[in-house]
């Protein structure tokens, strides 16, 4: 009999594992603009939002990301991000003496954790940026489960340290990838409501590098 009830069980080992309670999304965008470079791939944000949200209830996802004004490509995608299910975090680029544009956004990223530590249950942070351990951290001590997401290669061991799960990128980039197109060389208009993901014949995203 109790095999059987094993044998029965109601959840699987990874329904149990996605019971997560309500979920917060934390997107380093510059950091999964890089991974995503290194793989070879087209992050298709719509399908990204869904394998990490995996069925649980969805606080809010956040993206932060730098930004150029002077960038329209850019704003376009922001904008369509703005209206597809993310709340969008950009930060002006600084020039640096190299003549390279950066803007850093791990304050910004640890303060929203933390901020909102009693209104999720599970964090999933995409990035693999070292920085954000304390903050990681911090947050796992209220008692938030945190699922960090990034390329291993990528990814400082301090991060993954102190998560509770952690997600390669190489292992989930078949479900969060564009699909190649077979359509002809013009769009029409989405009569949805929804803009058309904005990228340049080469797939790039504007996301400042």
């Amino acid at each position: 009999m109790l095999n059987n009830l094993e044998n029965d069980s109601i959840f699987s080992p990874e329904q149990v594992l996605e019971n997560r309670g309500r979920v917060a999304i934390f997107i380093d965008g510059s950091n999964l603009f890089y991974a995503a470079l290194q793989l070879g791939i087209e992050i298709d944000y719509t399908k990204l939002l869904c394998r990490l949200t995996g069925g649980s209830r969805l606080l809010r996802s956040f993206f932060y990301t730098g930004v150029d004004r002077t960038n329209e490509k850019q704003q376009g995608f922001l904008l369509w991000m703005r209206r597809n299910g993310y709340r969008v975090i950009a930060k002006d680029l600084v020039q640096l003496p190299d003549g390279s544009k950066k803007a850093n956004l791990d304050v910004e990223i640890a303060v929203d954790m933390m901020a909102l530590v009693d209104s999720y249950d599970t964090a999933v942070l995409v990035s693999g940026d070292g920085d954000l351990a304390y903050a990681v951290n911090s947050v796992s001590y209220r008692g938030v489960r945190v699922e960090v997401v990034s390329l291993r290669s990528m990814t400082s061991d301090s991060l993954i340290n102190v998560s509770d799960r952690y997600i390669d990128l190489e292992a989930i980039k078949e479900d969060i990838q564009k699909t190649p197109r077979q359509s002809y060389p013009y769009r029409p208009l989405s009569g949805m409501g929804f803009l058309e993901d904005p990228r340049s014949s080469d797939g790039h995203l504007g996301i400042p590098e």
